[in-house]
Formats: structure tokens, sequence, C-alpha cells
């Protein structure tokens, strides 16, 4: 806690040492972070809260304008849960976040982890948060050897054992710090940690190997095909389904995503589609995608085509994933991606 007192990050989201937090932030900042970086997570927080700077701004938000904003940061049901929870924040707290992990659980989308990470840093609950930093601490303090994710439950309890009843806030912020930039994963920077003493790893000399990691499994590879459908200047846009990967996003269409090469059957419209060479490659969490390319320019519009015709020249402000924004990028510059 002095380490922290005085070492801790300036980060826009985060009160000084011993201040109050404000919980929509907090909130907010822990939504944004989970598996994203704090450099990535930076600039896309500040324009966030210009836009949208407290819960009840965000609760009177269209959703569609959400979803573009949260376009790049990636598992878009977060987006989503954003609303809902601001909603449920509103109509069922009076605009004010409820303050214990039980009640904050409630509202959609708070996990364990954020629950208690808001409980904490902006009320001071003495609640357990433990994040991928804190979980590596932890892990070596205590010099847990079981490899993860199986060492969770033990790396949780030890990490209850530790957890103060005052300032818990500051002391999870800290615990992230000291993860963050001093117990980091690679070439831990042991002589300037403030609890090396205390450390079990660094007494046995090996912190740099914990936590344990399993063996990872091979992700399975699927296939697909993107529809890039143009006329007079502008290229059509579909909502993906609300269910899904990217649910609710704005995106070209596509075929189905499956083990077998990509076809043209589920093209948009009956037209000349024709492949271009280039393909886009993207990775999700429990699989690999490699998709393929099909254009066409219909000489007339059908009146069924369900979706938006978007001005390419304007296609950064549709908001698209970054998924589909390769696609594009490959379709309207490929020399330039390719040279990238």
């Amino acid at each position: 806690m002095a380490w922290y007192d005085v070492a801790a990050r300036d980060l826009p989201w985060r009160a000084r040492p011993g201040e109050v937090a404000d919980p929509y932030r907090v909130w907010l900042s822990e939504v944004m972070l989970q598996q994203t970086t704090v450099a990535t997570v930076r600039p896309r927080f500040a324009a966030w809260a210009a836009r949208w700077p407290d819960v009840a701004s965000l609760a009177a938000a269209d959703e569609a304008d959400v979803m573009a904003a949260w376009a790049g940061l990636g598992y878009y049901a977060r987006a989503r849960n954003l609303v809902k929870a601001a909603r449920a924040v509103v109509a069922d707290h009076g605009g004010a976040f409820p303050r214990t992990e039980t009640a904050l659980r409630a509202l959609p989308g708070l996990g364990a982890y954020t629950a208690a990470s808001v409980a904490a840093i902006a009320f001071g609950e003495p609640a357990v948060v433990v994040d991928a930093n804190v979980e590596r601490v932890v892990a070596r303090l205590f010099a847990i050897e079981t490899p993860l994710p199986a060492a969770r439950p033990a790396i949780r309890a030890a990490a209850a054992t530790i957890t103060p009843r005052v300032r818990a806030g500051d002391f999870a912020q800290g615990m992230m710090d000291l993860g963050a930039t001093i117990c980091t994963n690679r070439r831990p920077r042991c002589l300037l940690c403030p609890i090396r003493v205390d450390c079990s790893a660094h007494a046995q000399g090996i912190q740099e190997r914990l936590p344990a990691k399993a063996a990872k499994r091979a992700k399975p590879q699927r296939h697909g095909t993107i529809f890039w459908l143009e006329h007079d200047g502008r290229v059509l846009l579909v909502r993906r389904p609300d269910k899904g990967l990217l649910g609710g996003m704005r995106a070209f269409p596509t075929g189905p995503w499956s083990d077998e090469p990509p076809g043209l059957a589920e093209a948009p419209v009956a037209a000349e589609w024709r492949w271009r060479p280039e393909r886009v490659a993207h990775g999700f969490t429990h699989f690999d995608l490699d998709l393929a390319l099909a254009i066409a320019e219909p000489a007339r519009l059908a009146n069924d085509v369900a979706g938006e015709w978007w001005p390419i020249d304007d296609l950064e402000s549709a908001g698209l994933p970054t998924l589909f924004a390769k696609a594009a990028r490959a379709i309207i510059d490929p020399v330039s991606r390719s040279s990238a």
C-alpha cells in the first residue's frame, strides 16, 4: 500500500490513492480493459466518456451508436450489456450504482470480477479482486504451482487472505499496478518489488515460470466468404444477428463460417460475383477464421435487398468490427495492406 501511494499509475478513469472513485468510470474502464490493453483503452475511454459522461447518458443512448463506438474493442456482447446495465441502474436503482458485490452481480454483464472491482474501487468494499495481473502476483507470492486455469480457485483463496478491510480498492489497484509494472509476465523486476521478501516463488527462484499454464489446444480452422456489393460509390452493410459473434454490429454480408471451403451460395443477391485474390484472416477465442472476398456491382438495385448502402469514402464512421475493417482495407487498398 505504501508503494501504491507513491507509484500508482496515472489512468484517466482512476481516482488518486485515498480519493473517492466514480463508479461509472470504474465500471466502464473495467469492462473495456477485459482482454484489451491499457494503451488501447486510454483514447477509447476518453472519447466514450466525452460522449456519454455518466450512466444516465449511456442509458439514454441508441444501442446502434454504442455498438459503433465499441468497434475494435472486441467481445461485442460487452457493449450490449453496458447499455442494458446502464438502463437497469437508472430504472431500478435511481441512477446510482448499487454498492455491494451481490447487487452489482445482478446487473446485466457484471461477472464476479467486474462486480468485485466496482465494489472495492468505487465503494471501498473488502471484495477480492483478481485480474490477470493480480493472478500472477498471487501465484508467485504463494508459489502456487498448479497450472492455470485449474489454479484459479487456489489463487482466489490466497488473495482473500491478504485483502484488507480498509482501502480495499487501493489495495486491488496496487496489486494490479504491481503486476503490470514490476511483477511482469517476463523478466519480473524483483529487485524493485516491495513484497519481494514475502514472495515464496522468489525465494525458490521459480518466479519466471509461475503462474504455470496448461498446454494450449490447437484452435479449429473455419472458412467463409465476405460479400462486397458496391453501387454508385456505396457498399451494402447489414446488421449481424443480436446473438452470436459480433452480434448487433454493422458488417458486410457473409456466408456461414464452417469447416468447408468458401462458396457463393449465401450471396445477398444474384449477381456476377467474382473472387478477389486477397484473403482475410482473423483469430477468435475458440477458432481461427479464413475469409475469401467476393465482389459484385449490380446493374440495378433490387428492392428486396436488406441493409444499408454506406458511402465507401466514409466507412470509418460505420463502426465496423476489426474483422470487417480488415476486409474493407483489403478491397479498397490491397497494395498498402500487403506492405503493412
